[in-house]
């Protein structure tokens, strides 16, 4: 594991380099290009910077100081947007893929991988009945001893976002991490976390079949997904649900439709529909928490949620942080909700 770590480590060199001050330089080696531009998830959606070209044809740019966390970036060469062609560490998508780079922190997180027992991750495939029989994976992390242990564990269903994958939450969110350590220092209960796809429809289909997406990956999730999952691993019927951005708002479509299912629910920088009125037809599970960062596209459905929920004397709990709309602040938030489920 280690020599494969570092092997990693000297690949990602080639692609960037992290100064002392947390600034960062990316390179792309393209001699041939006539313009290269650069973008960030830390900056405006759609904006690009330019990159400048060396003598030997290797574009660079050195960004501002970066707070410790993840960061999805690519490249746009004379039109074409790439990913980086020399970095193991891909953003796998719906529809296209970009590039991660970890700014570390001199201070242990709760997402970065340390010294201390660590959870599995597999991956599952069944023919989803709901689906037409379409084959769909999902992802499923079990906590560290779950082999050697004959006991039933709660489950959290955890979902992504709009053009992600079923792996989102493992590749870029750290969420196996988040849990091991938090399990380490007894912050938590084990659990299992169940991850699946979340584009129910082909993502990029035209907007009235988007509109079916939500209820048929409820449909998915309850008749499919829910089912392999207490066939095949040793659960209980405690469950939680929570998601972020399309998936948050898909955790509050499910868990507000059955809140008999589920003791907890959680939404992150949710996309919260325009009618966010009609969840309201049953109340939800006791524990009811969202957040969303103050520089999030979302933050005003989300403010304006938390206002129609006081006014109704639902209970919920909701944050506001600083933050965009990205996995930064998405790790920071299921590092905050996962230690108080199933207590």
């Amino acid at each position: 594991m280690v020599k494969i770590t570092l092997f990693l480590l000297a690949l990602s060199a080639f692609a960037q380099e992290i100064h002392p001050d947390r600034r960062v330089t990316f390179r792309l080696n393209a001699p041939q290009a006539k313009e290269v531009t650069f973008y960030g998830d830390w900056m405006p959606v759609g904006s690009k910077l330019p990159m400048a070209k060396g003598d030997k044809g290797v574009w660079s740019i050195t960004v501002p100081s970066l707070p410790p966390s993840v960061y999805i970036y690519s490249f746009t060469v004379d039109g074409l947007t790439i990913a980086d062609p020399v970095n193991p560490r891909m953003k796998l998508r719906a529809s296209t893929s970009a590039s991660l780079v970890e700014v570390p922190s001199e201070t242990p997180t709760p997402w970065q991988p340390r010294d201390v027992p660590h959870g599995a991750v597999e991956i599952n495939w069944q023919n989803a009945k709901t689906l037409n029989n379409e084959p769909r994976a999902f992802w499923v992390y079990t906590p560290p001893g779950y082999v050697q242990s004959k006991k039933k564990y709660p489950v959290l269903y955890l979902f992504h976002g709009s053009n992600d994958t079923a792996g989102g939450w493992v590749l870029a969110g750290h969420a196996n991490f988040i849990l091991d350590n938090l399990l380490a220092e007894n912050k938590a209960v084990p659990m299992i976390i169940v991850m699946p796809f979340g584009h129910a429809v082909p993502f990029g289909s035209p907007r009235d079949v988007q509109a079916k997406n939500t209820q048929l990956f409820e449909d998915y999730v309850l008749k499919d997904v829910m089912p392999t999952v207490e066939a095949k691993y040793r659960v209980t019927k405690t469950r939680a649900i929570a998601g972020l951005s399309m998936g948050g708002g898909q955790s509050l479509h499910i868990g507000f439709r059955h809140p008999e299912m589920f003791t907890a629910l959680g939404a992150f920088s949710a996309a919260i529909p325009e009618s966010s009125a009609d969840l309201l037809a049953k109340a939800p599970p006791k524990l009811f928490w969202f957040a969303c960062g103050r520089q999030d596209f979302l933050l005003e459905r989300n403010r304006n949620f938390d206002k129609l929920l006081t006014e109704r004397k639902i209970n919920h709990v909701y944050r506001e942080t600083e933050g965009p709309h990205t996995y930064s602040v998405w790790r920071q938030y299921l590092a905050e909700f996962a230690p108080q489920l199933f207590r």
